[in-house]
């Protein structure tokens, strides 16, 4: 992943491609009421198979849709009941019908998918100039055959599940990222001038949108990391194991014990944020306008075991969003007062189902 050059102008091309993509799929809308879940989606999806794949797919591509499909059940999927019931009783259940069937097919497509493009890179032979993580991954299996490394773990299976695992926690995390941005600018239409404002002073209508411009818009940088501090994406951290005894706060954690960091818990301490339930993008700013990084600010999670698509997601989510606020204002429909912002709990915590207006701006 590090060697893609993830967060850094080796894939911002391609995230802007797809930004610019959902630009005018946005635009198509003539400012008209829509919802923009599948088509967020269906960009940010086309950036993981930049990264594993190494090329987009047209969304009117049948493949491409069928794998959006099955990613959206089975993400549906493990926010049931008859999920936990999966997980907790699997020798039972697979002798059951049930939704669970389904949701094993959808994933079975998803690690299918992801073998056929692993046999066409095989096939191109262009492992020693390795364009994507297909690439490097077959790379290293090579090295390790070399070797005759029995310790190795890399063989195709492997890479097969690890794209599916790409897909399902890289593409629904900035989805959902992004709609919860796109309802709160549009609850919000004072902190959404006051972007649009910055970015217009600071880069003009021309000036093609780069990761590294954040540094110019302390505005714009302090509302993202409030979104994601007021509408913490996950509940919980990845579960993880201890490795030794360890004391916290007068209780004994046991060497081998699971933990579950609660992540919300930081981003909503009352002692540490002046207004932790309130969206405040101030939270972030010093007296002066101008951005502060906060140690609280966890929703990736925090050492050498944070979330590995960290940088990825922060690059995705600035240049996603800049592009939209730099070509449209986003409104409520016509008769709608308010936006619920109540979150869906789940593995994720989605938005309610909404709508918003793209209307474009009068300079694009």
């Amino acid at each position: 992943m590090r060697k893609l050059g993830l967060g850094k102008k080796g894939m911002e091309h391609q995230v802007a491609e797809e930004a610019q993509q959902l630009v005018e799929v946005f635009a198509r809308s003539k400012g008209q009421p829509l919802d923009p879940s599948m088509h967020i989606n269906n960009s940010v999806s086309n950036v993981i198979c930049a990264v594993a794949f190494g090329h987009r797919f047209a969304l009117e591509d049948e493949r491409f849709q069928k794998l959006m499909e099955a990613m959206d059940f089975g993400l549906k999927f493990l926010c049931t009941f008859i999920h936990a019931v999966y997980e907790m009783l699997p020798w039972l259940m697979k002798h059951l019908p049930g939704p669970h069937k389904k949701a094993l097919s959808c994933l079975e497509m998803l690690v299918s998918f992801a073998k056929e493009e692993t046999e066409k890179h095989k096939e191109n032979q262009s492992l020693h100039e390795p364009q994507d993580l297909i690439d490097y991954y077959l790379l290293q299996m090579e090295k390790d055959q070399s070797k005759n490394d029995p310790e190795s773990t890399y063989d195709e299976e492997n890479i097969a599940h690890c794209i599916s695992d790409l897909f399902v926690a890289g593409s629904d995390t900035i989805t959902c990222s992004l709609k919860w941005a796109l309802l709160l600018l549009a609850s919000y239409p004072d902190v959404q001038d006051k972007v649009h404002k910055e970015i217009e002073d600071a880069l003009g209508s021309s000036h093609s949108i780069c990761y590294q411009d954040k540094k110019e818009l302390p505005y714009t940088n302090a509302v993202i990391h409030e979104i994601q501090r007021f509408r913490s994406i996950v509940l919980f951290g990845i579960p993880r194991q201890c490795t030794k005894d360890v004391k916290l706060c007068g209780f004994l954690i046991p060497k081998g014990t699971i933990i579950f960091p609660n992540l919300r818990s930081v981003l909503l301490d009352p002692t540490r944020w002046e207004t932790p339930a309130e969206f405040n993008p101030n939270h972030f700013l010093d007296k002066d306008g101008q951005f502060v990084n906060r140690a609280e600010y966890l929703p990736f999670g925090a050492g050498s075991r944070a979330c590995l698509g960290m940088q990825l997601a922060k690059t995705e989510i600035f240049i996603f969003l800049t592009s939209l606020l730099r070509a449209f204002s986003f409104q409520m429909p016509e008769g709608v007062k308010e936006l619920n912002k109540e979150p869906i709990i789940g593995i994720t915590t989605h938005p309610h189902p909404y709508k918003i207006c793209a209307v474009p701006r009068c300079n694009t």
